[in-house]
């Protein structure tokens, strides 16, 4: 049964992601270049050539044939919002660089992006160049204790690209971003492959890339740095129905990050499946695979596997306290519906933390199926941030930090749990706050298979506990 369900997944999956080998696909018509100098822009990074650029769009969307909007190297473009079209290749040659305008004036009121496009059937984004956020210059001060940047009114992402079919991004950079990197919103058949991001890691909020409410999507061979999430899918609430996300493919990326590499939530208004994360590195995070369910949307056929990862502390403002691994099913609000965490599956993951690895359900919400295959994690202190606690939020149905000893493996308002092939060690000097090797509360189906681990202090702790 089992294998004929990997099977089921695994046609899904083949036939989903060669709907994505088109983009690629080379047309034998002419492809007209429409180069925004010709425009009118002036690339001297002082000019506002947001309009030269959008001349330059409309006209390539209007020739009726494949067309490129060429924005040549050797210069440095001053933009604020694009709206870009369908059936066009918008294309950062050599070192082209965008320079995102700070003033506020120079954005439509109802804009929140730089680089935004709405029902772009087919539309690309290439090149080699770069988009530079300004981050810092979106910000009003830098906060010493908490070791980040406290945002003003106005910043926005650098891609805001809606309900776009048969999208493809490749190649291009992006830095700083004051915001997130890449937001797409109920977009499918979707290609990012070889993006390349350094954004600040003192600013809150720049994750790095962000499929939300999106289907059929491949993310490969991406590098990432970022102060926020790497990549992170998610459920946002929208005034439109833009469906769940499901069919995504994550896989051969480098990511650093002060919050999670790879994560699903926190916006879990619609249900987000068929997920999966393959041979990756986190080379640095504050949790390293993540899924935190908040709202009604249910999480269900998650794969992780063949990652590795570092998770540390980080400073009080930043979200995640060191988790190895955190799977979380918990009401945003007391009262709030929340939907399930089931059919999870981590294999062949390895790495050093700072804290547990989680699979905590709440009783509002049981986390089902959880499978931790091949997990191997050394525990250890390393950072000067005080520890022994757990990192709920966002919530406000149960504390948002709460203080917990550091077992390995914490399992909480769990039903059928399989740990095979698993291991936890601990560093030379174990902190007083490291306890069991697995600890489990409110758990049905627990299943320990080769599983070897001694607790952090032996002579006082138990190696397993079940209550």
């Amino acid at each position: 049964m089992q294998n004929d369900l990997d099977r089921r997944r695994f046609l899904k999956r083949t036939a989903a992601l060669a709907s994505l080998v088109p983009l690629r696909a080379q047309t034998n018509r002419t492809v007209k270049t429409f180069d925004v100098r010709d425009y009118g822009a002036a690339g001297d990074g002082a000019t506002l050539d947001t309009r030269a650029f959008q001349r330059a769009i409309d006209a390539a969307a209007a020739s009726g044939a494949p067309a490129q909007v060429l924005v040549r190297g050797g210069k440095k473009y001053l933009v604020s919002t694009l709206v870009l079209k369908g059936g066009i290749d918008f294309h950062l040659a050599d070192d082209a660089e965008l320079v995102v305008s700070t003033t506020r004036a120079h954005y439509p009121a109802d804009s929140d992006g730089v680089l935004t496009a709405n029902g772009a059937k087919g539309l690309k984004i290439t090149g080699t160049g770069n988009i530079s956020g300004r981050a810092t210059e979106f910000m009003t001060r830098f906060n010493k204790e908490g070791e980040i940047w406290e945002f003003g009114e106005f910043r926005p992402k650098i891609f805001v690209l809606t309900a776009c079919p048969g999208l493809e991004v490749h190649d291009i950079s992006f830095s700083q971003a004051p915001q997130w990197g890449l937001h797409m919103i109920g977009c499918e058949h979707v290609l990012v492959d070889g993006l390349k991001i350094r954004n600040n890691l003192d600013v809150p909020n720049c994750d790095g890339i962000d499929p939300d409410h999106c289907r059929d999507v491949e993310i490969r061979n991406c590098n990432i740095v970022c102060g926020d999430d790497a990549i992170v899918v998610k459920a946002t609430r929208q005034g439109s129905d833009y469906g769940p996300s499901a069919n995504i493919t994550v896989r051969d990326c480098v990511l650093e990050t002060k919050d999670s590499g790879l994560k699903i939530g926190t916006e879990t208004t619609a249900d987000i499946h068929d997920i999966r994360f393959e041979r990756c590195e986190i080379r640095s995070c504050c949790r390293g695979l993540t899924i935190q369910l908040r709202d009604e949307g249910n999480v269900y056929d998650i794969d992780f596997s063949d990652i590795k990862f570092v998770a540390q502390y980080q400073a009080a403002p930043w979200w995640g306290r060191g988790e190895a691994i955190s799977l979380t099913a918990t009401p945003r609000a007391k009262g709030g519906k929340v939907g399930t965490i089931h059919d999870v599956r981590i294999r062949n993951v390895t790495g050093r933390a700072e804290n547990s690895i989680r699979v905590s359900g709440t009783p509002e919400s049981r986390i089902a199926n959880v499978t931790l295959d091949g997990v191997s994690v050394m525990f250890d202190r390393w950072t000067q941030y005080p520890g022994a606690v757990f990192d709920n939020r966002p919530t406000t149905a149960y504390p948002d930090i709460e203080k917990h000893d550091t077992p390995g493996i914490s399992i909480r308002y769990a039903d059928h749990t399989v740990v095979k092939n698993c291991s936890v060690a601990w560093g030379p000097n174990p902190a007083d706050s490291f306890t069991h090797a697995l600890e489990a509360d409110h758990v049905t189906r627990l299943e320990l298979t080769r599983f070897t681990g001694d607790a952090a202090h032996p002579e006082r702790d138990a190696a397993v506990v079940v209550r």
